[in-house]
């Protein structure tokens, strides 16, 4: 067993590469490693692509990785949200691409990614333009659309309490996708608010085991979103 503990979140994130894919967690602020997604701005990698369910708000998290001109693609079902601002400013002036996932499709693909299935058939966007140019097959008399599982080179997730061997618990919804992104990343990153002892959690609580974490962060006091946002802060 291998203690996965790093001492920084600018330590856990080093070794991300312009143009890799990243996965972020979160629905919203519930589950969203803002201090991981500020470490990587600092970090400073560029032309990435990044799978999240929004694309953030404000001008901090995401928002602000977005705004940081980091981000090449993003891989979302909402990429508009009641205070998105940045995304949707430079996706109307044509320097951001989307890609527009269902948000049940999103989670499948992810699902489908970490689980080694290379694609799988849904009925979600038969008949609309999110269709285009993809494999139909028909099933039973009904048409379905083929869709690619999706895989990252990083996840970047946040947990409510975490041994050092990687073994997480989450915040009740807060988990939202994290659980699937830390089985489809080559390298999972994970900010927790507390570490205990091996032992200390209960085994039928564990949410994500251990095999699927490679890098363990301790941030005690995370800071949430909507508190940011609400103060109208930015970063850097």
């Amino acid at each position: 067993m291998i203690n996965k503990q790093f001492g920084s979140t600018a330590d856990a994130v080093a070794d991300i590469f312009d143009g890799a894919t990243v996965m972020v967690g979160g629905f919203g602020e519930a589950g969203s490693p803002i201090e991981l997604i500020h470490a990587l701005i600092d970090q400073g990698a560029k032309n990435l692509t990044v799978v999240n369910n929004n694309t953030g708000s404000g001008h901090v998290g995401l928002a602000a990785l977005i705004e940081n001109r980091q981000v090449g693609k993003m891989i979302c079902s909402f990429p508009r949200t009641a205070n998105s601002k940045v995304f949707p400013e430079l996706y109307r002036a044509g320097e951001i691409e989307l890609e527009l996932v269902p948000q049940g499709t999103l989670a499948e693909r992810i699902r489908a990614g970490g689980a080694g299935i290379p694609a799988f058939y849904t009925a979600t966007t038969v008949g609309t333009p999110l269709a285009e140019g993809k494999e139909v097959r028909v099933f039973n008399g009904r048409e379905y659309v083929m869709e690619p599982g999706l895989m990252a080179d990083f996840a970047l997730i946040k947990c409510k309490k975490a041994d050092h061997y990687g073994n997480l618990i989450y915040n009740k919804t807060a988990r939202n996708f994290s659980p699937i992104m830390a089985t489809a990343a080559k390298v999972t990153i994970v900010q927790t608010q507390e570490v205990v002892q091996a032992g200390d959690l209960d085994p039928e609580v564990i949410v994500t085991p251990g095999i699927f974490v490679h890098r363990l962060v301790e941030v005690p006091d995370p800071a949430h979103e909507s508190v940011l946002v609400a103060a109208e802060r930015s970063y850097p």
